[in-house]
């Protein structure tokens, strides 16, 4: 008898944590294919330090051919799905198409950048979901603040010297906190540029900085970046965005040349082409995450609108912790759907969050405990410590590293605007130049 393949689409927190357990699950009883643009798993949580020069870019990714060894890698992004011939279609990362033919088929495919209808954002704003966007957003904080050095107008030195984030949630306060701290170290470095004392903005329409968790973790995030002069503005967001600032909608223009967007996700573009049902952009699946209708077929992580068994009539949210377990949950149902063990419904309360304020502070509340400054500190990194797979010791000596060295401060150049438009469904690959 054949051995069943399984085709995995997506590897991020969902994907790749489905792989490999399902590695385990399986004991060499299923062919396992997963599909990924990129052979790496990115761990989102640490780009706001890859941003600002803590971390190398490799250190915060993971190599999908080395941990997931018993897997095999096609890279391409799926563009497709048959469901009546269980085949999944892709393009490769050379433009190439493909096929691949499934028996089981879990669709992990994650989620993109937010985008709301104002105008100008789309041009002139970068979102922050993967490893070019954080590069090319290292470069350009420099670049601003060498060029306003050297401008000689000075509405055009306060631009240049102004950074406008737009979204108060998890992502927003990290690449706010660490890129306030990264240009007041660039600006202590330079008697020129110092005198332009470096502006961070974070806007958000929420009544509260990081309106999605414990309002205690809201209240020493808050209290943190204002003590840092962060101008943080809640009720407040953009209404136009232009190549030279942008307008607030209390009406305020705000002179910049920096506009990050951090507003949030959405499911990837490619979950609406698959003809299953959807609710909120998501794959409907039942507690087991399978597919109503489609046995052979599970979803999980931010593409799966799965049900919150501890809150009836709800959807888990769209976290990396959820997204983890999930992976985790399908990969045994997986098994089990062809006799390997029992199947499991999915449920988890949050264990709580963890949110890096760079230097020795952060915020957190482990299984509901508040902490704030280094006990924090210690709590967020140890959590990542334990979270990343592998290079813990390439992550260990690069924060030691940080804590004793000059902080490198240059330009690399391999990332330019074009190749990170905000409105792009791979944010994890450079965008093709035209």
């Amino acid at each position: 008898m054949a051995r069943p393949r399984v085709v995995i689409v997506g590897a991020g927190f969902a994907g790749y944590h489905a792989a490999r357990s399902l590695l385990r699950h399986a004991r060499g009883r299923a062919d396992i294919v997963l599909l990924n643009p990129t052979d790496y798993f990115l761990y989102l949580p640490l780009l706001p330090e890859v941003a600002t020069g803590i971390l190398e870019p490799p250190h915060a990714s993971v190599s999908l051919p080395a941990t997931l060894r018993g897997v095999r890698l096609v890279l391409g992004e799926a563009i497709a799905v048959d469901v009546d011939r269980r085949r999944v279609s892709y393009v490769n990362p050379d433009g190439g198409h493909g096929q691949l033919d499934y028996d089981r088929l879990v669709l992990a495919a994650g989620s993109v950048n937010r985008l709301l209808p104002i105008p100008g954002v789309a041009e002139h704003a970068h979102g922050f979901r993967g490893l070019p966007e954080a590069m090319y957003l290292r470069d350009h904080m420099t670049r601003q603040l060498e060029l306003a050095s050297a401008a000689a107008d000075p509405e055009e030195r306060r631009a240049r010297s102004t950074f406008v984030v737009v979204g108060a949630g998890y992502t927003g306060v990290e690449v706010c906190a660490h890129g306030q701290l990264y240009t007041e170290i660039m600006a202590a470095r330079s008697p020129q540029i110092g005198e332009l004392m470096p502006r961070w903005m974070l806007l958000d329409l929420a009544p509260r900085v990081l309106p999605e968790l414990d309002e205690r973790l809201s209240v020493t995030a808050d209290r943190v970046l204002r003590e840092r002069g962060v101008d943080v503005r809640t009720g407040t967001s953009v209404q136009e965005a232009t190549p030279t600032g942008v307008k607030l909608s209390d009406g305020e223009f705000v002179g910049t040349h920096s506009l990050i967007w951090c507003v949030g996700v959405r499911p990837d573009p490619f979950v609406d082409s698959l003809g299953l049902e959807t609710r909120q952009g998501r794959v409907v699946v039942d507690e087991f995450l399978t597919v109503p209708g489609h046995p052979e077929i599970y979803a999980c992580g931010d593409a799966a609108a799965v049900p919150d068994l501890t809150r009836p009539g709800e959807i888990t949210p769209m976290t990396a912790q959820h997204a983890q377990r999930q992976g985790k949950v399908v990969a045994r149902n997986v098994a089990a759907s062809y006799g390997q063990g029992n199947r499991r419904a999915y449920k988890h309360r949050d264990l709580g969050f963890v949110v890096d304020l760079g230097d020795s502070t952060a915020a957190a509340n482990p299984f509901g405990i508040p902490l704030a400054g280094l006990p924090a500190k210690a709590v967020t990194r140890a959590y990542h410590l334990l979270a990343m797979p592998t290079n813990r010791t390439r992550i260990v000596v690069d924060w030691a590293l940080d804590a004793v060295l000059h902080r490198q401060i240059v330009q690399v150049g391999l990332v330019h605007a074009v190749s990170v438009p905000l409105d792009t469904a791979t944010p994890e690959l450079p965008a093709r130049r035209g």
